[in-house]
């Protein structure tokens, strides 16, 4: 393509000499032998590090020049630091009303567009644990995590480092990358053994970390300066920031009775951040005050508000978003003062490009931009960005994320990889029934567009007919009037697009259903007017010639 673009902009005596001398090569040749490689190798990089993964995965077959390019993991490193971000959108699968609805990621790009496409590597079982530079890492209910690139496709699949662990939970794992080490790795939280159990461990402590580097033969266990509270990590949660891993734990002695914990990736060192002096003005109709640990702009920052009484998912009140200023000195600043907190705080990312994401409880995604500083921060400028009904507003998770060409390949052999021994996905039974009642959908769409077809050749077949019985007719103004009719009886029908075969995702398809039904009905009014019309004229032409009969 390049090749095609580049060799009309050359002066027209050196394009005749380039296609005289191309035709005296053999074939084989003058495919390998492309103009842009006669390029500058860094010019021909510029190009390459501007062009998106899903050209870039098609460039790799060209030639084995660019294939060796595009794989360099320098080339990988340098792509991915301009890479663009989106946010990713994931809900867990859930049952509403008895009937299962699979997990789902929906993207979000520059431009705040929603993907229609589903994410292939997300399993309806998966859990998203973590995302960091492209890479996806799901829990699954069998005995592997799985790491996914979600822009390539490639996956590797990891032991758990405890085999059938009762009470274990996809919050308990986390993801991150130390840009000294250039290390993956993969945490997770060790619930306090159970005495007299070798298989149940406590879940409201932990006093170990375990820890594993992608590309490692093992898991190691790290201990921790204290028992923490695994509760904190669930209802709080916990980021990765620039190799560091960062979570809230209890410190009934500050006034916010919570302190950050940090967990450098590299050293596997401990620290603990106080949280700021200020002591919280609670309104006297709310509940409990809950807490957030949350990156924004590559910083560490604590959002809170009070919970409703009688909902403690909702909030109520002002929401406060502090932000980490100076980690040494532990300095902090109140980056948003929102004066109509939301219902439901998304994470561990809630704002992208400068506007901040939140839940509603009536099932809607809404961005708002952030109008003012600190105190006079105002919500202003709403967008609804989609409907995620009939999934739940609290188990809705945000990520920033980025396409990259990040290789899973290299880490394929190493002692903990494993390829899944039972069946997973969607080839599971419980979602046979999901896949009939989307595979019915598209029974439909293609009867819809048979109909179609068929309709507008029988309407075509009437016009021709009619316009044979025209002559017939000696009274011009009425041949003339029923020549207009007769224009108008062929709908006018929408594109007949072939359909993806790449699945929708969650949106998309509540989406697409109502389009259908739209389109159903409004196939059957258009078709329904076609008839008329053509009945309408049928009575003009016999009433015409009845006429010059009598």
């Amino acid at each position: 393509c390049l090749q095609k673009d580049l060799v009309p902009r050359l002066p027209q005596e050196t394009r005749l000499f380039t296609m005289a001398s191309e035709e005296t090569k053999p074939k084989k040749q003058r495919d390998e032998e492309c103009i842009i490689n006669g390029l500058p190798g860094e010019l021909i990089e510029r190009i390459f590090l501007k062009l998106p993964v899903s050209t870039l995965l098609r460039c790799t077959g060209v030639c084995e020049q660019w294939h060796k390019l595009i794989r360099d993991p320098q080339f990988v490193t340098s792509h991915l630091q301009d890479a663009p971000q989106c946010a990713v959108l994931f809900f867990p699968q859930e049952s509403v009303s008895g009937e299962p609805h699979p997990a789902d990621a929906i993207l979000i790009d520059e431009a705040w567009s929603p993907s229609t496409y589903a994410v292939p590597v997300i399993g309806p079982d998966d859990f998203l644990c973590g995302s960091c530079n492209g890479l996806l890492v799901l829990y699954t209910k069998s005995s592997t995590l799985k790491v996914a690139n979600f822009a390539t496709g490639e996956c590797l699949h990891l032991e758990k480092p405890v085999k059938n662990l009762r009470g274990d939970h996809f919050l308990f794992y986390n993801f991150g990358f130390h840009p000294l080490s250039k290390e993956y790795k993969i945490t997770h939280f060790l619930g306090d053994p159970v005495v007299g159990s070798t298989r149940s461990h406590n879940n409201s402590r932990f006093s170990v970390i375990q820890v594993y580097t992608l590309g490692g033969e093992k898991w190691r266990d790290i201990k921790t300066p204290e028992a923490l509270s695994l509760n904190c990590v669930k209802n709080s949660g916990a980021v990765n920031i620039d190799g560091t891993m960062c979570w809230l734990i209890e410190d009934m002695v500050a006034n916010w009775q919570h302190a950050v914990m940090t967990f450098d990736l590299s050293g596997e060192s401990f620290a603990r951040i106080q949280l700021p002096a200020t002591v919280h003005e609670d309104c006297a109709g709310g509940g409990p005050r809950r807490y957030w640990i949350r990156e924004i702009d590559r910083k560490i920052c604590i959002a809170t508000a009070q919970a409703c009484p009688s909902l403690p998912r909702r909030l109520v009140g002002m929401l406060q978003i502090w932000e980490l200023e100076n980690k040494t000195e532990q300095r902090w600043s109140l980056k948003y003062n929102i004066q109509y907190s939301p219902d439901y705080i998304p994470g561990p990312n809630l704002v992208h490009r400068n506007k901040i994401i939140l839940q509603r409880r009536d099932g809607n995604l809404y961005s708002y931009e952030l109008l003012g500083e600190n105190f006079n921060t105002k919500l202003c400028k709403m967008a609804n960005l989609l409907d995620f009904f009939p999934h739940k507003p609290d188990n809705m998770q945000s990520y920033i994320c980025v396409k990259s060409l990040v290789r899973l390949d290299v880490y394929k052999k190493t002692a903990i990889a494993r390829r899944p021994k039972q069946r997973e996905g969607w080839e599971l039974k419980k979602w046979e029934a999901w896949e009939h009642q989307l595979s019915d959908y598209e029974k439909l769409w293609t009867r819809l567009h048979e109909e179609e077809h068929e309709g507008i050749a029988l309407a075509e077949h009437s016009s021709i007919s009619f316009n044979g019985l025209l002559p017939r007719i000696l009274d011009d103004a009425i041949r003339q009037d029923i020549g207009m009719k007769i224009n108008k009886i062929c709908p006018s029908l929408p594109d007949q697009q072939p359909r993806p075969l790449r699945r929708l995702n969650c949106v998309a398809q509540k989406q697409d259903r109502e389009n259908l039904s739209a389109r159903l009905e409004n196939y059957s009014s258009i078709m329904k007017a076609s008839r008329e019309a053509s009945k309408s004229i049928m009575s003009m032409i016999l009433s015409a010639v009845e006429n010059q009969r009598g």
